[in-house]
């Protein structure tokens, strides 16, 4: 028996596409070897990064959605690491909601079940139709208010994704949000290669830095599967 670790963050770089109101990633040289071994005597290399919270993979602080929430150093750590199940959506179009009745027939049809305290990944499929491409932001499929409902009634503390957002672009009540705000629950985006956990239980990793007063933070999301 071993541990087996899937990687399920996108790489951060300079380029990288983010939602339009954000900070772009900017990644920039703030020290060569050569400068270094000049000033220093020894070789160091490093680099500045300008980044948004929100910009690659990343988890929200509640206090994103709720003024009165809990900013990022301040949210419990089980938010972000736990146990977790992955289930397959990527047949919803992307015009179209993951609702609780797909979200149940899933969980069904995978043979796993959720606990309270779960966090809950959903494979739509996007990350691998759509990166890189301009539909990337602005077509994919998200959840509606009753999905989003439902899982926060089985105890659900995070909802993982890969694409942008849990909301559908074109929900302007931003419905998986909303629920989030409701019911203190947290979020994570931009994540990649979920097809490889679909209809697993598994660890979760998705530590967010401890920024403080954050609203939310850039997470290396990790899933441990014992082989």
């Amino acid at each position: 028996m071993g541990l087996r670790l899937i990687d399920l963050s996108q790489e951060i770089y300079q380029g990288m596409p983010v939602f339009p109101p954000h900070q772009k990633t900017m990644i920039f040289p703030n020290m060569s070897h050569e400068e270094s071994k000049e000033k220093l005597g020894f070789e160091f290399a490093t680099n500045n990064l300008l980044i948004n919270e929100h910009g690659p993979t990343h988890s929200d602080a509640t206090y994103e959605y709720d003024r009165n929430g809990k900013t990022i150093d301040e949210m419990p750590l089980e938010y972000f690491y736990g146990p977790a199940i992955c289930l397959d959506v990527s047949y919803v179009s992307p015009d179209s909601y993951i609702t609780a009745s797909i979200l149940q027939e899933e969980l069904k049809r995978s043979g796993l079940f959720i606990e309270r305290g779960d966090i809950v990944l959903l494979h739509t499929g996007h990350y691998a139709r759509s990166y890189g491409k301009e539909e990337w932001l602005t077509r994919h499929a998200g959840l509606d208010y009753g999905a989003g409902e439902w899982l926060a009634k089985q105890g659900v503390v995070n909802i993982g994704v890969d694409a942008p957002s849990i909301d559908n672009p074109a929900d302007m009540s931003y419905a998986g949000h909303l629920i989030c705000r409701e019911y203190g629950m947290t979020n994570t985006e931009n994540m990649c290669r979920l097809d490889e956990v679909i209809n697993q239980r598994f660890l979760y990793f998705g530590l967010p830095l401890k920024i403080r007063r954050g609203t939310g933070s850039p997470v290396r999301a990790v899933a441990v599967l014992i082989d």
